[in-house]
């Protein structure tokens, strides 16, 4: 599904128009952004939790050459998946 079946879908269920819901998904999009961007944590209870997370400098080989590279260390996102989104999945 990309973003537009999304509307699409969060339209039809809602009943609301699609230009209103796509306004609405790109304002919860923007805030789930906003905030993990700045480094706090954003809990859909239910769904699971976005975060930012850390990653170490390490060392990498260049696969075409074997040369050791030096991978330097990054933020990363995490998303964490609620227990019932979990459930849903695995058709509990």
């Amino acid at each position: 599904m990309n973003k537009q079946e999304l509307v699409d879908a969060v339209a039809a269920k809602t009943g609301g128009s699609k230009a209103a819901t796509g306004e609405a998904i790109d304002a919860v999009i923007a805030a789930i952004t906003g905030e993990v961007t700045k480094g706090g944590t954003v809990q859909l209870v239910g769904f699971g939790s976005f975060s930012t997370g850390a990653r170490a400098a390490r060392v990498g080989r260049n696969p075409s050459t074997g040369a050791e590279i030096q991978i330097p260390a990054a933020k990363t996102v995490k998303f964490t998946a609620g227990k019932a989104f979990k459930d849903a999945v695995n058709g509990a």
